[in-house]
């Protein structure tokens, strides 16, 4: 889990709204995806560290 379901819950409840059970699991799917091609931008650009940039 990459995620941390508390903290998600606790800023979409701040924003009025509700979280769904599957929410966190779908939005742990999506930075995975996120860090994947940043680490992919990172390596094509011969570098070692991820940056903000990558993503």
């Amino acid at each position: 889990m990459l995620v941390v379901a508390s903290k998600v819950k606790a800023f979409i409840k701040e924003k009025g709204c509700h979280t769904s059970g599957e929410l966190t699991d779908a939005l742990n799917v999506k930075v995975a995806e996120m860090l994947t091609e940043a680490v992919k931008r990172t390596q094509g650009n011969k570098r070692s560290t991820v940056k903000d940039v990558d993503l």
